[in-house]
């Protein structure tokens, strides 16, 4: 059964409000090719109609009819809006405002409070003490989604032509698609509600998978600096502030770092909720 919080309800529509505020200042600007601007209209639109489509399903209680688990849905999809919109009004600020530009600065904050609207309902959508709720609203499945999503940006950073030559880097590449392939999985058999169909109890598999990523990402970490940056330094170029492909090289190695954080934490709280809480 949903439930329908009016909490949650005005959190909604005031995302709907703001994200098109956004994307409709930005569009008014012009239309630019580059691929930030693009993520950034494309998130802004994304999220704009998934939670337009959420409050018609809830209003016209649709949403009770589907075939998923619609509070792992919702939440999922409000961590994943979250991190999009907090990156979107990180990258349109820094490579398309300016002092003059009006309406570049209004869909800047109109963004960011985008981004608060879309953090407070993760936090009213999250599973508190003692409450009986679905994966995606405690820490381990927000943190499923975490990792998932900064996969991604370690995906779009990625150059064929770099990672191609190397055995190390190709290992590395190996490791970010594989993880991100089992935390991709764990959302969707969880909101699909197909766990039963896991050989072994969910929680232990969780565990398993958790800690042979933190090993995995563990070499990565140690290997994607090792073979990105030796005998490769910052090209002349890029000294004038003008963004270059090897800055990508950095942003990589940023994001392994802390996904592997993340899942160690994801491993921690998969511990724990196998060794200690199972046995209470």
């Amino acid at each position: 059964m949903v439930t329908l919080d009016i909490r949650t309800l005005v959190v909604r529509i005031l995302e709907v409000i703001l994200t098109c505020i956004s994307f409709s200042l930005v569009a008014s600007v012009g239309h630019i090719t580059a691929s930030f601007w693009t993520w950034c209209m494309f998130t802004w639109c994304f999220c704009f109609c998934v939670t337009i489509l959420i409050l018609v399903l809830e209003l016209t209680s649709l949403s009770a009819k589907l075939p998923i688990s619609w509070d792992d849905f919702t939440t999922a999809f409000a961590m994943l809006a979250t991190l999009m919109v907090l990156a979107a009004s990180i990258i349109y600020p820094v490579f398309y405002t300016c002092p003059n530009c009006g309406r570049q600065i209004g869909a800047s904050v109109t963004s960011c409070l985008a981004f608060i609207m879309y953090a407070v309902e993760v936090r009213l959508l999250r599973a508190k003490p003692g409450e009986i709720s679905g994966f995606m609203s405690t820490v381990p499945g927000h943190l499923k989604v975490l990792e998932a999503f900064v996969a991604c940006i370690i995906f779009i950073c990625l150059d064929y032509n770099h990672f191609s030559s190397f055995p190390g880097l190709q290992w590395c590449v190996a490791v970010y698609s594989v993880c991100f392939i089992f935390a991709l999985l764990v959302i969707v058999f969880t909101i699909c509600r197909l766990l039963t169909l896991l050989p072994a109890p969910f929680d232990k598999v969780l565990t398993v998978c958790n800690v042979l990523a933190v090993l995995m990402y563990i070499t990565a970490v140690d290997i994607w600096p090792l073979y990105s940056f030796k005998n490769n330094p910052r090209p002349s170029y890029c000294k004038n502030g003008i963004r270059c492909p090897w800055d990508n090289l950095v942003v990589i190695t940023f994001m392994t770092c802390f996904n592997l954080a993340a899942y160690i934490a994801d491993t921690v709280y998969s511990f724990r909720l196998v060794f200690f809480v199972s046995r209470t």
